[in-house]
């Protein structure tokens, strides 16, 4: 299948947000510049490694150029999803690298198939595959990006202090109360 990319280098906006309530979101990545918006959906779990990896990247980077750690983001961009929200494709797989040459992370995600994934396809040029998203990105971008994620992150269900699983309105059927209901 000839594969769409959707390309923004750089981005004018490069964030994660979320629609719905907590416990009934959607999270998404959105890259926008140009005029345009893309969205794709991905899980919590995603957008938390995304992070997660991105921060450890940045660090890797300046530890390499050596420099020091690297600076603490001052950007907050607290502004809601741009609307409206289409979903281009649901993500299946990312990938992160360095370019050197231009100074830039390159952060792709994938369309999910129903095929295995082709790591050959993964921050590669080539005509057949799933869509992507691709965006290149300074460094400063990806720290900003990193704090909002961890915050729309946080910004979910609150955990059960005794099991970790998330906490409905309700409550929850907590394992380490021998299945009694564990009230918010």
């Amino acid at each position: 299948m000839a594969r769409q990319v959707f390309y923004f280098d750089p981005p004018q906006r490069f964030v994660t947000g979320t629609v719905g309530d907590p416990g009934d979101r959607t999270f998404y990545l959105q890259a926008s510049g140009d005029g345009r918006t893309t969205s794709v959906a991905l899980e919590k779990v995603q957008v938390k490694l995304l992070a997660d990896r991105l921060a450890e990247l940045v660090t890797e980077v300046y530890r390499r150029l050596g420099g020091d750690d690297p600076p603490v983001s001052t950007a907050e961009d607290l502004e809601p999803l741009d609307s409206p929200v289409d979903e281009e494709f649901r993500v299946g797989a990312m990938g992160l690298a360095w370019d050197e040459e231009a100074e830039r992370i390159v952060v792709e995600a994938q369309a999910a198939t129903d095929e295995p994934v082709d790591e050959a396809t993964i921050l590669e040029d080539v005509e057949d595959g799933p869509d992507v998203l691709r965006v290149r990105i300074t460094t400063t971008t990806a720290l900003a990006f990193v704090d909002r994620a961890r915050r729309v992150i946080a910004a979910g269900r609150p955990n059960c202090p005794l099991c970790g699983m998330p906490l409905e309105a309700a409550g929850h059927v907590c394992p380490r109360q021998n299945g009694y209901r564990r009230a918010h």
